[in-house]
């Protein structure tokens, strides 16, 4: 229904973006590390997941990214929180890596991927002749060192995290138990990287 949205962006967390289009507010579950700066004009390349009960609007930086995404729905037994649980947790360029060379591992480090599940998706996709983003990960990488979300040291960052670790499946008792984990061993100050190490295992 919705290829892409052109607008301005009015709010932003870890996971959680609002774009305002033609005066309507648009508001889209984001990968972690999706570089989308409030105030700025953006595009936003989206997938719309309709169920009986609701609609939810994704959003990524990239038509890449967005089709990644597409991809992993494809897979038995993945659904859209794993799928952006994937993507928030392994860099695109490690997820295409473990595709390619048929690695279970780094997919099983990620939260909520069993080993059964991980094998599903590098067999489902081991035959793709090019998998979406594989052109430009270099890219990828370089602006990833370029710059990331606005980084802060306020008390609210553990509760970003938390938000952040729900939006992809986390109960909030589960959520707060891994932030915790994760100030213990990385410390709160850069926010992406406390969530990165709370969605792993």
């Amino acid at each position: 229904m919705y290829d892409f949205l052109a607008g301005t962006v009015v709010e932003r967390s870890l996971s959680r973006l609002v774009v305002e289009v033609g005066g309507v507010g648009f508001e889209l579950a984001v990968p972690l590390g999706a570089e989308f700066p409030v105030g700025e004009a953006v595009r936003v390349w989206t997938h719309l997941l309709v169920r009986e009960d609701a609609q939810r609007l994704f959003g990524f930086e990239d038509r890449s990214g967005r089709d990644l995404f597409r991809l992993l729905l494809s897979v038995r037994g993945v659904g859209p929180a794993m799928a952006l649980g994937l993507l928030s947790g392994l860099a695109r360029d490690e997820l295409l890596a473990a595709i390619r060379g048929q690695e279970a591992a780094p997919l099983t480090n990620v939260k909520g991927v069993g080993r059964k599940t991980a094998e599903q998706i590098l067999l489902d996709l081991r035959d793709k002749p090019v998998l979406p983003g594989e052109a430009d990960t270099a890219l990828g990488a370089e602006q990833d060192q370029a710059g990331g979300l606005a980084r802060s040291n306020s008390a609210g960052e553990t509760e970003d995290a938390v938000l952040a670790l729900m939006s992809v499946g986390y109960k909030e008792k589960e959520a707060r138990r891994e932030v915790g984990r994760a100030v213990e061993a990385v410390g709160s100050a850069d926010l992406e990287i406390l969530v990165r190490h709370a969605l792993k295992k």
